[in-house]
């Protein structure tokens, strides 16, 4: 049974990660333009497509953005084009509640608002030039995993590991803890019923990766790190502590 404690501590999770989709353009209201017509929006990149480089290229951002991330909005919003009463929920009550939603539509919305969720993350973990861990979020990194070389060790292995198509996450549970973890397809930890915050995640489907360094995931992994947008990692980070 759920103690009191760890219900005030998920709340809290939902409304802060609730608060985080408004910043990123998740909400309907805030929504950036995009191509599909429906409730979810495909937001911009919050840089230019070749800001990444050399670590990724411009061509991937291009088609990974305006192709890949483009379809699981469209797919979403054909899905809820006759379940009005699941367009009215936002992103995060969908994935996080499938049990929720009709079987008919259950796998499509896991798999297309499950992407649209987990992209739209993934634009903002990345910044050209990058950035090193900080304050808490560096403390808590240290003590858990015993340095920040540790735990690329430790994620790499992990999202190494992904059998065909998936994502490595680090994310922070109910109770504090720092845990790596892996999902399949556009499955992420924020489905485990808002239990979990997601700190940083990264996609290793091979569109993300493929134009540039075809089959060498670790090679992409390890240029991956270049440009991690460790502040707003450690943004996350602070705002599951308050």
């Amino acid at each position: 049974m759920m103690t009191r404690r760890q219900a005030l501590k998920n709340t809290a999770l939902a409304t802060m990660a609730c608060a985080t989709l408004t910043n990123l353009g998740l909400s309907r209201a805030n929504a950036a333009p995009g191509t599909a017509a429906g409730p979810f929006q495909l937001p911009p990149l919050p840089y230019p497509s070749d800001a990444l480089e050399p670590y990724i290229d411009a061509a991937t951002m291009e088609v990974h953005h305006g192709k890949h991330h483009a379809a699981y909005v469209n797919n979403a919003n054909r899905a809820l084009s006759d379940h009005p009463q699941l367009a009215n929920k936002s992103i995060e009550e969908l994935i996080s509640h499938l049990d929720a939603v009709p079987e008919q539509v259950r796998t499509t919305l896991r798999n297309n608002a499950g992407g649209h969720y987990n992209h739209s993350l993934f634009w903002q973990m990345m910044k050209k030039g990058g950035s090193q861990p900080r304050g808490e979020l560096s403390r808590s990194i240290e003590s858990t995993f015993s340095s920040l070389d540790k735990f690329k060790e430790q994620f790499t292995a992990a999202a190494t590991r992904v059998f065909g198509s998936g994502w490595a996450w680090l994310v922070k549970t109910s109770d504090g803890k720092l845990v790596i973890e892996t999902s399949p397809n556009q499955d992420s930890p924020t489905m485990a019923n808002g239990s979990k915050a997601i700190l940083l995640g990264l996609d290793v489907w091979e569109h993300a990766y493929y134009l540039k360094y075809q089959n060498r995931r670790a090679d992409y992994i390890a240029a991956w790190f270049n440009v991690v947008n460790w502040d707003f990692v450690a943004d996350r980070f602070t705002k599951r502590n308050r």
